[in-house]
Parts: C-alpha cells; structure tokens; sequence
C-alpha cells in the first residue's frame, strides 16, 4: 500500500555533512501527512530524529538540533535531510516513514557511518 525507500548514505569523517533522501510511493496523500526521519544504532532502539508535517513545520531530537534539517517536497512525495558537523554517535540506520513511526512502513533504511 506505502512504501518508503531512503537513500544518500554512506560513510563520512566526523565534521562531515551527508543529505538523505525518503521517497514515498503508492496510496499516500503525502502532502497531508507529517513524515519523520528515525534512527537506530546496534543495539539501542530506533528513536526519533526529525520530523515535519505536512506544512512544513518542524521539530528535532536535542541530539540533532542545530545540525540537521528537515525538509519536504510534497509535488515529488520526498522527504529529505541534511545532516551537518555529524559526530560518530550519529552512526545508525537511518529510516523515514510517517511521524507517528507506524509498524507497517518500515523499509530497508540507509546505512550512515560517522567514523575517521
């Protein structure tokens, strides 16, 4: 029914800037929903990063704000997000889907690796 596929990661040195991308298929009204971006590092639980609503308003973990930023293009049902003076902690599996993180959507997610 949805899908979401990320892409844009890769390994980077800590001070780096990666820009993920989400593109969302199938029957979405994308414009009207609020998307997030999520993350989960070996062995800890995936957790909220960012998200933004259908309007474009924002919000971010403490972890990430002021170096990650959020953003949509409901005309290509994408979801982006840069990521700024990136720090080895910021390693995980990045992953987007709907804000309120429904168990049905999560796809293969992308690999970011912060490490020198």
């Amino acid at each position: 029914q949805v899908q979401f596929v990320e892409s844009g990661g890769g390994l980077v040195q800590p001070g780096g800037s990666l820009r993920l991308f989400c593109a969302a298929s199938g029957r979405i009204i994308f414009g009207f929903s609020p998307m997030g971006w999520y993350r989960q590092a070996s062995g800890k639980q995936r957790e909220l990063v960012a998200f933004i609503t259908g309007s474009g308003t924002t919000s971010y973990a403490d972890s990430v704000k002021g170096r990650f930023t959020i953003s949509r293009d409901n005309a290509k049902s994408t979801v982006a997000l840069q990521m700024n003076s990136l720090r080895p902690e910021d390693t995980a599996v990045y992953y987007c889907n709907f804000a309120s993180g429904s168990p049905n959507y999560w796809g293969q997610g992308t690999q970011v690796t912060v490490s020198s």
